[in-house]
Formats: structure tokens, C-alpha cells, sequence
């Protein structure tokens, strides 16, 4: 009985491993594409309102 299962069971934890390692290289590839266009923007002069330099919290 356990042997006719087997297949279904390795299939779901294929298939789960694969969909965790492509969103995992999804947030890779998203996060390296994010850094880029901020420093292309830095480097246009665009400047995040984070990092306005007040040093009074807003």
C-alpha cells in the first residue's frame, strides 16, 4: 500500500522544492535588479527620501 503512494508523495515534495527554489532566485534576481536602478537613479541625482540627512526622524 505504502508503495503506491510513493510516487504522489516524492511528486509533492518535487514539486514544492522546485517552486521554493524558483522563488527563491526569483527574490535574487529582484533584489539585484532593485539595487541597480537605485544607484542609476543616485546616480542621475535622484535621492531617496529616506536619506534626507535631517537626523530628526521623518
Amino acid at each position: 500500500m505504502a508503495d503506491t503512494h510513493a510516487f504522489f508523495i516524492a511528486a509533492a515534495y518535487g514539486a514544492s522544492a522546485v517552486s521554493i527554489a524558483l522563488l527563491a532566485l526569483w527574490i535574487l534576481f529582484d533584489g539585484r535588479a532593485v539595487r541597480r536602478q537605485l544607484a542609476a537613479m543616485e546616480a542621475r541625482g535622484i535621492r531617496r527620501r529616506s536619506n534626507t540627512g535631517t537626523g530628526d526622524g521623518r
